[in-house]
């Protein structure tokens, strides 16, 4: 197995979290060098937060291991294209890389709707691999929201 199929397997099993609160289950975790900073789940639902998405959490949560908003040289890994607030909080966190698995075709700002990370505008750019582990990510979307419309 490979580092990136590694470290999506970590996120997945953070999305498994979410899946059990009955959170969208879409989980991160925050990589620098060969070591995991931080991780999280979907908790917008729990937390009353509609900023709590699993990106927002771990890059906090990954802020405040590091003393510094900054995170440059890390790699998010997501299970979930992420959406217009997240990728503006990779940006402005100056995240290096970003892996995520499944698109997100009607949410998604890196690939799918709009390509944010991309932008020769802004002030940063992220590298971006996507499509990692996309099938397992793919399938705990399908299977929660398959469920909440029996």
């Amino acid at each position: 197995m490979g580092r990136d199929e590694h470290f999506m397997r970590l996120a997945l099993a953070e999305a498994g979290k979410a899946l059990a609160a009955g959170e969208v289950p879409v989980g991160a975790v925050v990589v620098s060098g060969d070591e995991v900073v931080a991780s999280a789940c979907n908790g917008p639902v729990g937390l009353r937060d509609p900023s709590a998405h699993a990106e927002i959490l771990a890059l906090r949560r990954a802020a405040a291991t590091g003393g510094n908003y900054r995170l440059a040289g890390t790699t998010l890994y997501v299970t979930l294209e992420p959406c217009i607030m997240c990728a503006g909080a990779l940006v402005h966190a100056r995240v290096s890389r970003l892996v995520f698995g499944a698109a997100d075709p009607k949410g998604g700002a890196v690939v799918s709707l709009y390509r944010l990370l991309e932008d020769g505008r802004l002030n940063h750019r992220v590298e971006v691999t996507g499509g990692v582990l996309a099938v397992e990510c793919g399938e705990i979307l399908s299977r929660f929201f398959r469920e909440k419309r029996l």
